[in-house]
Parts: C-alpha cells; structure tokens; sequence
C-alpha cells in the first residue's frame, strides 16, 4: 500500500510539473505575440507617417512644376484622344446594343434553338445598328445644318447693319423730342449702332481674314479630329465586345486591392455613378435634340428669320441645365428682334412656352429623378463647376456634383446606423431631437405616451376609490 502511495505522489507530481510548464509555454507564447502584435502596429503607424510625408513632399514639388504637369498631362490627353472617344461613342451607344440584346438574344433561342454563339451574333447585329444610326444620324445633321447655317450667318453680316439703321430711325421717330432723356438715348443707340457697324467691318472683316490665314492649320486639324473619331468608332465597336470581359477584370482587381467591404463600397458607387452619368448625359441630349426639332417645327410655322441657327443655338445649351435655356434664348431674341421687333416678341413668348414644357413635362419624362438633388444644389453645382472649368464644367457639373452628394448621403447614413439612429431627414425636423444619451426622441410621441401614462394614472385611482 505504502509502495502504492508512493507512486500516486509522484504521477501527481510529474502531472503538475507538466502542467506548470505547459502554463509557462502558454504565457511565453502570448508575451511573444503581444510583442509580436505591438511591433506590427509600430511599424504600421511608421510606413503610414512616412507615405504622409512622402505624398505631401511630392504634392509640394508637383505645385512648384505645375506647368510642366500640365504640359505632360495635356500632350498625354492628345495622344489618348482616339481612346477617349472610343469610350465616349461606347457609353453612349450601350444602351441601344443592349435593348437590342435583350430583344434579340431570346428571338434567336426560340427560333434557332441549335445555333451557336448567339449572344455574339446578337451582339454584332447590336453594334453594327448603332454604328450605323449613329453616323446617319451625324451625316443628316450635318447636312440640315451646315447650308442653313452658312446662309444664316451670311444674311446676319449683310442684314445687320441696314436693320441697326432702320430701328435707329424708328427709335429716333419715337423719341424725336427736345428732351434731354429722349436726346441721351438717342446718342446712346447711335453709339451702340456705329460701335457694331465697326464691329463688323473691321474687327469682324480682320478676324474673318486671320481665320483665312489660319484655314490650312484649321483643316489639318479637323483632318486629325475626324481621324480620332474614326478611330475612336473601331476603339467603341471593341469596347462593346468586350464590355463584359472588361467589367469582370475590374471587379476582380478591386477585390484584389482593397478589402471585401472596401470593394463593395466602391462597386456599389461605381454603379450608382454610372446610373447617374447614363441617365442624365443620355436622357439630356434626346431631350435637346426633341427640344431643338420642336423649336424648328415652331419658327418654320412662325415664319421667324434665322431658323436653323435659332434652333441650333435653343437646342445645343438646352443641354446645360437650368441656365441653358437662357443662354440660348437671349442672343436668338436680339438677332430677331433687329430682323423683326413683333417676331422677336412672339420668339420670346414660344420659347418661354417651350421651356416650361420642357422643364414641366418633356424633360422630367424622359430624365425623371436622375440626379436626386434638389433645384438649390443644381444651380450651386452649375456655378461653381462652370467659375472652375468652363462650358465642360457645367455640362458635367450636375451629375459629378451628384455622384458626391450621393458619397456624403452614404456615409452619413452608415455613421447613423452605428449610432442607432433614424437615416430618414424627415425625422429631424421640429418634433424630433437624440438626447443627451443618444437616444432619438420624436415630441408628438413623447407626448402620446405621456397622455396614455396619465389616462392609464386617472382609471387607476378611479379602480382604488371604488374599492
């Protein structure tokens, strides 16, 4: 028995042994990945402070050679024009290829069952269609305009001044007092009217003869212009046929460079932008164009002067939204208004017509809520991207504007539903505050509960004085 004890001791011994140094391992090995962990984290913050410095080291440099930048990024836009246009023509004809795949692709499964590569075909069918709309729809354009325009701007240089001297002389008939105000105003229209007749005979005559001078420069340049575009249309047609392919290999590096939550996020706003951008670029030049025929159809029934340049002019800066129609709307005005003062009149009234159909049926039919932004942030986007980049500034400033407003919406709304709190703005009007312990808190439901609480109070004594 003692020889049986003995050797319980020692098991027991040797077991706490084992046990003590299996403790030790185990605290060693969580000292030497807390070391392990606090000298990743170091050297984490330290490459994070030093690509901080870095960057603003080189943004300070590329400041002090801003020039030569430019120059750099310009010459590279030059020579990726063919591209750029190839891209442009792409996105904008997605959506007729696509409408006729979705057409097409199950007219062919239906009645050709065994036929292979269907969503080839279909696809080449697509591209070629668009293709080809898209250059008759250039060519009879092209064709409208150009005589119309030719003759217009020709009979605006010869016309102009005799109809400057005619209204002078109506003008002066109206105000032919001794009156010192009818006299001002009549020496001031004599000064607007010698000052466009000079205008026009000699700055306009020199710089007609410096385009002249320029026209062999011109035409090399417009020459290459239409070799980009030419080429840009074969850039388009590969684009299309591989427009899937193209997608997937950009998912898939996102996915490879950022983390599973960061992609996402950024997937989720490319599609959104790209919701934005095609529904508004898209939606605005089929409402300019119908806005542009319309206007035509109108002066030719009016039998207004300057026709086919009027409605040029309305419809190209309709695609400027908001002020568009105004920029459009007062030069075509004047020009009429010295042709004719009562057309000009009834131009005004049509084209006050035409853009209230526009604005109130026409436009939110074919472009509806595109955008989600309000009146007040789409005239401040169209200023301060038109005051930073010009005429491109305020064809895009709407929908990139947009695209932000859209960013800022989804992470505010992420950071509230951390914070267990309402995402709807209607939620914090008036009656509705978070309190102190961030808990959101809405007064008219405040105060039902409270009158419930009292009711319930008022039956409850009512029940005890009984008793």
């Amino acid at each position: 028995m003692s020889e049986y004890r003995q050797d319980e001791h020692t098991t027991a011994k040797e077991a706490s042994k084992t046990h003590t140094d299996q403790s030790y391992r185990h605290n060693s090995w969580e000292e030497h990945e807390k070391r392990r962990y606090s000298f990743k984290e170091q050297a984490i913050k330290s490459m994070t402070m030093f690509f901080v410095v870095a960057s603003c080291i080189l943004f300070y440099f590329a400041l002090l050679r801003l020039g030569q930048i430019s120059s750099v990024f310009k010459q590279f836009l030059t020579v990726a024009k063919p591209i750029i246009y190839g891209l442009a023509i792409a996105y904008l004809l997605n959506p007729i290829v696509k409408w006729i795949d979705r057409r097409m692709i199950p007219f062919l499964e239906k009645h050709c069952p065994k036929l292979k590569k269907k969503k080839q075909i279909s696809r080449g069918v697509g591209i070629f269609v668009s293709v080809i709309l898209m250059i008759a729809l250039i060519v009879t354009l092209l064709n409208m305009m150009i005589p119309e325009l030719y003759g217009s701007i020709r009979d605006m240089i010869f016309n102009v001044p005799s109809q400057m001297n005619r209204f002078i002389h109506e003008f002066s008939k109206m105000h032919s007092s001794d009156s010192t105000v009818g006299k001002m105003l009549e020496s001031i229209v004599e000064e607007a009217s010698d000052f466009v007749q000079n205008w026009m005979k000699t700055d306009l005559m020199e710089k007609v003869n410096l385009w002249m001078t320029q026209l062999t420069v011109g035409m090399i340049q417009m020459v290459r212009e239409v070799f980009n575009f030419i080429i840009g249309i074969i850039v388009s047609i590969y684009v299309l046929f591989s427009k899937e392919k193209f997608q997937k290999q950009t998912k898939k590096l996102i996915y490879a460079v950022f983390r599973p939550g960061q992609a996402n996020m950024i997937l989720q706003i490319g599609g959104k932008s790209n919701e934005i951008f095609g529904g508004f670029i898209i939606g605005k030049i089929i409402d300019s164009l119908i806005i542009g025929v319309i206007c035509f159809i109108g002066l030719s029934i009016l039998n207004m002067p300057y026709t086919m340049l009027v409605s040029v002019i309305v419809g190209v800066t309709n695609v400027i939204p908001f002020f568009g129609p105004y920029i459009g709307a007062i030069p075509s005005a004047i020009l009429i208004l010295l042709a004719d003062p009562l057309k000009g009149l009834y131009f005004i009234i049509f084209v006050i017509a035409l853009q209230q159909f526009d604005g109130n049926v026409l436009g939110p039919k074919i472009l509806g809520n595109s955008t989600g932004l309000s009146s007040f942030w789409v005239v401040f986007s169209i200023l301060i991207a038109g005051g930073l980049f010009g005429i491109p500034g305020m064809l895009f400033g709407v929908p990139t504007f947009a695209v932000i407003y859209y960013i800022v919406n989804m992470l505010v709304n992420s950071i509230l539903k951390k914070k267990e709190l309402p995402t709807d703005t209607e939620c914090y009007g008036k009656n509705g505050y978070v309190d102190s312990e961030g808990i959101y808190i809405q007064k008219e439901k405040q105060e039902e509960i409270k009158e419930i609480q009292e009711e319930k109070g008022d039956k409850d004594n009512a029940d005890s004085s009984t008793k």
